[in-house]
């Protein structure tokens, strides 16, 4: 009989090895008091999920620098950096992410840096050294695709090993992932699905040099 883990409050929920909080739990509703994220940075979205499958069974390396673009809350970040002891950095345009993404990390012991920007201002200087750069649903309106995909080109030719990208399988997405196809690159299309913490479907888009 699998051992029974008992959590240690309400509202809280276990998926991958991390913690993660529900937008019921009381520090979650105490900070939304505060701050107002945009750009849909309001919870765990169930791309997150397949990110951390997906990774599990293609892990980063250890101890690998990573960057987790549109992070929101940072369940991909938390995931690697406690995983995989990854050094990481989680990148949102929205700065009222950040306290949310801060109580994730903390609830998981681990440190993950901040950085305030788009995608567009991420240059080869910030990329430099970076080995994976991972997201989840980061691709939903069509004038994000450029945008993406420029970032996806800066990020190899800077020395990128990896850009892993999750979606449920929104037509932009695919958009994106048809014009990496075309790029010489080593590019992957796959279906995928996640367990935890309940089932969720989708695909993920995995692009190296």
């Amino acid at each position: 009989m699998p051992e029974l883990e008992r959590l240690p409050e309400e509202h809280v929920y276990r998926a991958y090895g991390i913690y993660l909080l529900t937008s019921q739990h009381r520090i979650i509703r105490r900070l939304r008091r505060a701050y107002q994220p945009s750009s849909h940075g309001n919870k765990a979205w169930r791309s997150s999920f397949l990110l951390m499958d997906y990774l599990l069974h293609n892990p980063v390396r250890v101890h690998a620098r990573v960057m987790e673009i549109g992070c929101g809350w940072g369940p991909g970040a938390v995931f690697c950096a406690r995983r995989f002891k990854a050094k990481v950095t989680g990148v949102d345009l929205d700065e009222n992410v950040f306290p949310f993404l801060e109580i994730t990390a903390a609830l998981n012991d681990v440190s993950v840096a901040q950085l305030q920007a788009d995608f567009n201002a991420l240059d080869a200087t910030r990329l430099a050294g970076v080995y994976a750069l991972i997201g989840s649903d980061i691709c939903f309106w069509e004038k994000m695709v450029k945008p993406l995909f420029a970032l996806v080109e800066r990020a190899l030719g800077a020395g990128v090993q990896r850009v892993v990208i999750a979606d449920p399988g929104r037509p932009t997405f695919y958009e994106l992932a048809d014009k990496c196809a075309k790029r010489p690159w080593r590019t992957t299309l796959r279906e995928w699905y996640a367990l935890e913490p309940s089932r969720a479907s989708g695909e993920v888009l995995e692009v190296r040099p």
